[in-house]
């Protein structure tokens, strides 16, 4: 065999080594783009994504869709390139998304938690924008905290350090002033059994107040609400989440027919707070069919930039101004706009 053709034949083995490789060898690399929508009036899989139960619901119309952000992750270097010369995902660098301190269950958790967040704080800021008279429960336990062995989910926390509770909120504020190793009482319901306990607190190194563990919820004191909605994580959804809970509690029909998504994380106050992969969100939107799209206020600058074509960028800074854009919309007047 001649030297040409030896060489011939190593630049193929190598070529064909690096197409395997580009192909089958993962990057440090995840690729975002937009992720799917989902109708916070409507139902996933025949469940309701905002649930009322004993309590009067008002017809709604249109739909209220939040956003998510979609991860493709384990890039190859083909895959990668891919995505980036396709122009409609971001290829960024892993370590972004997936922290190298923490591991992908970690992050999964967080996200999680997030999320179920969101759904609290959608709850306690719809119920308080609404004037609905709530109660703190207990939604969950962290184990070998002063808590377990006490309290358990399900339970009513009527009074902690002495001071009456009905939010979630409430629950920390009267835990402020603690320090670890006090003692403090606890008043609570179980069933129609109202106890009293006296519990030591514990020490937490992201605190310097005292560690109670207990995770609280909270619910309207006449019937339920319930928020849920799959394998979704982060809580960007928590504004859309709310303006459901008020459409269907309120006989204003917020959306007056029209198809309004949007994003935000929420406050049990009400604030909506700033979110991240705003230009995929709102190019997921628009590609569902909105045509309206709300945007936490501190979003406006990268919304504006981003935007796509014939779709309505409404600002907003708390849950009381989405409601009242979304009035202004439905009247045919002039809404708070992004610029």
């Amino acid at each position: 065999m001649s030297r040409r053709t030896l060489t011939l034949v190593a630049a193929a083995l190598l070529a064909v080594l690096l197409g395997v490789l580009g192909v089958t060898l993962p990057v440090p690399l995840v690729a975002l783009g937009p992720g799917p929508t989902f109708n916070t009036l409507g139902a996933v899989d025949g469940t309701p994504v905002v649930a009322v139960d004993g309590r009067q619901v008002y017809p709604t119309t249109g739909q209220l869709n939040m956003t998510t952000v979609s991860v493709s992750d384990r890039l190859s270097a083909i895959s990668a390139l891919g995505f980036w010369i396709a122009g409609d995902h971001s290829v960024v660098p892993r370590d972004s998304v997936f922290p190298p301190d923490k591991s992908d269950a970690q992050v999964q958790q967080e996200n999680t938690q997030q999320f179920t967040a969101s759904e609290v704080n959608a709850e306690v800021a719809a119920m308080t924008l609404l004037n609905v008279p709530t109660r703190s429960v207990v939604s969950g336990i962290v184990p070998n905290t002063p808590a377990a062995g006490v309290l358990q989910p399900g339970d009513e926390l009527v009074t902690v350090a002495g001071k009456a509770v009905d939010t979630p909120v409430s629950v920390s504020d009267a835990l402020a002033a603690t320090k670890p190793g006090q003692t403090v009482s606890i008043t609570y319901r179980r069933g129609a059994e109202q106890r009293d306990a006296q519990v030591v607190l514990a020490s937490s190194p992201d605190r310097p107040q005292g560690l109670l563990g207990v995770q609280p919820g909270v619910e309207p004191r006449q019937g339920d609400i319930t928020i849920k909605l799959g394998d979704i994580g982060g809580p960007s959804a928590g504004l859309m989440f709310a303006l459901a809970v008020v459409d269907k509690l309120t006989p204003d029909d917020l959306t007056g027919g029209r198809f309004v998504a949007g994003t935000g994380a929420i406050t049990q106050q009400g604030g909506v707070q700033p979110i991240g992969g705003i230009q995929f969100k709102m190019r997921a939107a628009r590609d569902a069919g909105a045509t309206v799209f709300l945007v936490p206020s501190d979003n406006c600058a990268e919304a504006v930039a981003n935007a796509p074509s014939g779709l309505q960028l409404v600002r907003v800074a708390d849950l009381k101004g989405a409601v009242s854009a979304l009035d202004s919309l439905r009247a045919g007047r002039p809404a708070p706009a992004c610029s």
